[in-house]
């Protein structure tokens, strides 16, 4: 039913949330899937690793979180966004999806906070404005 790929990619959280859930599902019905899912960990912890493997636990392939922020910002060459979205939209990398959702939680509160700082600004401008015409209209 499940592929040593698909439990290997369960392994590294980094299948849909439908696939995950599926997969867990499945082990808890299913004693000999419990037992493969058990030795490849072991297997996994020995040392004993595939070219793959490696390439997919360490996140060789994902974008940094700076290459994500070039992203957001629309600065990257089109070979580099075009290789980004293919990343998250076609492969749907769980983790990369979630560090491009931080940084636009993290984009949209700056601008928030500048809009503040803008205001907050402005208030102050007319407020001193206002004292001075005050002040020559007391005297």
């Amino acid at each position: 039913m499940f592929t040593p790929a698909d439990l290997i990619a369960y392994l590294d959280e980094a299948l849909p949330v439908e696939s995950m859930a599926a997969i867990e599902e499945a082990l808890r019905h299913d004693p000999k899937l419990t037992q493969q899912l058990t030795e490849m960990v072991a297997r996994r912890d020995s040392g004993v690793h595939s070219l793959g493997e490696i390439w997919r636990r360490y996140r060789l392939s994902c974008p940094s979180r700076e290459q994500l922020g070039s992203q957001l910002l629309g600065i990257l060459l089109e070979e580099e966004s075009g290789f980004i979205n293919f990343h998250i939209e076609t492969v749907g990398c769980r983790y990369c999806q979630a560090n491009l959702g931080d940084l636009k939680l993290q984009q949209s509160a700056a601008a928030d906070h500048a809009a503040v700082d803008r205001a907050n600004s402005r208030r102050k401008k007319y407020f001193q404005s206002s004292a001075g015409h005050l002040h020559a209209a007391k005297g």
